[in-house]
């Protein structure tokens, strides 16, 4: 079971354990966040503009918890508008292969209607990750068309009806 918390400023230090553990495994499929992310500077002042967007409403960002409450994961709503949002996630690679990533965003797409009032989410993803392709396609996320993600090859998705579960008609 995970547990999904809005980030939070005391997050800080698990959150960058968690990335600098995972950086190489996630620059595998999505761009790499650059040097400077990872400094305690540069990670301090992100989190504070991540934060200043939660505060806005603009983006609603979250952190994955495993069983044991160890920081697992992210999933994200960004910029929040006209009942839609973009979907972004990602899960450690201690934690990848276990259904985290699915469950994540099944509890992130009943937040989004119960608690954020939205009424559609995107998420794209690159051609050469196909675990995250299930993921979408087992949250109800529908193929829209082909794009590029981070400069690669990469597919959008949609989901409506997050009122619905994903296997609801």
């Amino acid at each position: 079971m995970v547990t999904l918390e809005p980030l939070r400023a005391d997050h800080a230090d698990a959150l960058l354990v968690f990335e600098r553990e995972n950086r190489a495994y996630f620059a595998r499929t999505v761009p790499d966040r650059g040097d400077a992310f990872f400094t305690p500077a540069g990670f301090a002042a992100r989190l504070q503009a991540l934060l200043e967007e939660q505060h806005a409403c603009v983006c609603r960002f979250h952190v994955v918890l495993g069983e044991e409450g160890e920081l697992i994961g992210r999933v994200n709503l960004m910029d929040l508008a006209d009942g839609g949002a973009e979907l972004g996630y990602r899960v450690g690679e201690q934690a990848a292969g276990r259904g985290v990533a699915t469950a994540a965003v099944a509890q992130v797409c009943r937040l989004a209607a119960t608690d954020y009032g939205l009424t559609s989410l995107t998420a794209r993803t690159t051609l050469d990750n196909p675990a995250s392709m299930r993921v979408l396609t087992r949250n109800g996320f529908a193929w829209v068309e082909n794009t590029p993600v981070g400069g690669q090859p990469g597919v959008r998705y949609v989901r409506r009806s997050l009122d619905a579960s994903p296997d609801s008609p």
